[in-house]
């Protein structure tokens, strides 16, 4: 097969890459923190830099994983990333927090934050049945091809973000403006070093993740030493425009009084933009726009699953591609994952400690942009980041602060996800150790 036609096999261009991203950033937190941010931070100007740095943070991140991602362009993220740069347990041990929990729980999550939103909307749906029905019937369609399914996720990423524009420019261009500044004051130096505005920015940064979503698909992408890094950083700086605009909207439009410490600052700055229908409205969009999170998590997560059943013959059948070149059992086993935890409702215990984990991983991936460049300074680099060394010790140092107050803060949670990673390091030298060095 010649290079050309090889391109031509892979279902993923630039725009999807790019949607991926968006897709799998934009979910449910930017419509429900503000409120928490509101109790401890008045300042407007503020709370809009609190969203410039979880952004920054992104942003950082994406130029990093950018640079792996062309110098390595194949598929599996950090499980491939790590186990080249430091040692295939290192690697393993990501890839199975990836397989077990970490995309399984996000997806069982959206899936029961759809049905909760649409119920709001038809109230006699049930909510847990309305969540399943579209987290199966996303892996169905994912299963057929890659260009059916990148085409599905094209079209409810737009979808999202029109939806999302809308809602911005009648809440910017057709309603009254609270009496509430943006501009910096003499107070707000003393509000960004606050720990309201610490503890607010863990949160911030959760809504911001999934910037790297585009490096688990890295086989299927064309011209990925290209395109892997552009789709990062494309995708992050279009997420941050709209947190951006629209949480300067929900403050534009709704007194603070009525947001601070409201969980749906979404349904309240709707009602304010649209009446009293704008709850309903809000619901039915969030519930829409997670067909989009769920699809592109149903994108990705499988793929990492397949690069490990390529790498360790003992979970091969992982590997196995359908007829139509996509990863059927490893879809099948994600998909087995998140049905259990939808029933159970048991996503809800996984999701607080996976920010300790997830946040790991990536700490130790960027840092990996170092140690990659050491051990391997003659290895082509079709991308380098931009702004290093700066831009990756950015990400680090915020990454690393993120780490400890989890670990203060969520001891519980936090040990929990260490334990995680303690079965995977028994598994991996049980069963895969002796399998990766032989292949």
């Amino acid at each position: 097969m010649s290079l050309h036609q090889q391109e031509q096999s892979k279902g993923i261009n630039l725009f999807t890459a790019i949607c991926i991203v968006v897709a799998n950033m934009i979910g449910i937190g930017v419509f429900t923190s503000l409120g928490f941010q509101l109790e401890g931070i008045k300042s407007g100007f503020a709370l809009l830099f609190l969203w410039v740095v979880g952004g920054v943070f992104a942003i950082c991140g994406a130029l990093a994983y950018g640079e792996l991602g062309a110098a390595m362009p194949r598929s599996g993220g950090e499980y491939y990333y790590l186990s080249r740069i430091y040692h295939p347990m290192v690697g393993f041990l990501s890839g199975w927090i990836s397989v077990t929990v970490g995309f399984a729980a996000p997806i069982a999550a959206a899936g029961m934050a759809l049905g909760a939103y649409f119920t709001s909307v038809f109230p006699q749906a049930p909510a847990k049945l309305i969540g399943l029905m579209v987290v199966i019937g996303v892996s169905l369609i994912h299963t057929s091809t890659i260009k059916f399914g990148s085409y599905f996720q094209q079209v409810f990423t737009i979808l999202k973000v029109l939806l999302i524009v809308v809602v911005i420019g009648c809440g910017l261009f057709f309603t009254q403006p609270q009496e509430l500044t943006f501009l910096p004051s003499g107070t707000d130096f003393n509000v960004i070093f606050s720990s309201p505005f610490a503890i607010s920015l863990v949160y911030v940064t959760y809504s911001y993740s999934g910037w790297n979503a585009a490096v688990y698909l890295a086989s299927e992408v064309e011209k990925p030493e290209k395109n892997l890094p552009r789709s990062l950083i494309i995708g992050t700086l279009i997420v941050m425009g709209l947190y951006l605009l629209l949480n300067l909207t929900f403050l534009r439009t709704t007194p603070i009084s009525q947001l601070a410490g409201q969980l749906e600052v979404g349904y309240i700055a709707a009602t304010q933009i649209f009446g009293s229908s704008g709850a309903k409205l809000m619901g039915l969009f969030i519930s829409f726009g997670l067909i989009s999170s769920i699809s592109s998590m149903v994108l990705a997560g499988p793929r990492v699953t397949q690069i490990i059943g390529e790498d360790i013959p003992v979970f091969k059948i992982l590997a196995k591609k359908s007829s139509r070149g996509t990863p059927f059992y490893a879809i099948l086993l994600q998909l087995s994952i998140v049905i259990v935890l939808l029933i159970t409702s048991s996503f809800e215990a996984v999701i607080t400690y996976l920010g300790f984990t997830l946040n790991l991983s990536s700490f130790i991936t960027v840092l990996g942009v170092f140690v990659y460049r050491l051990r391997y300074p003659d290895a082509p680099r079709p991308y380098l980041t931009w702004g290093y060394p700066i831009t990756p010790i950015i990400f680090l140092a915020i990454s690393l602060w993120i780490l400890v107050f989890i670990l203060m803060n969520k001891p519980v949670e936090s040990l929990a996800g260490i334990g995680t990673l303690f079965i995977g390091a028994i598994v991996y030298l049980l069963v895969a150790r002796k399998q990766l060095k032989a292949s």
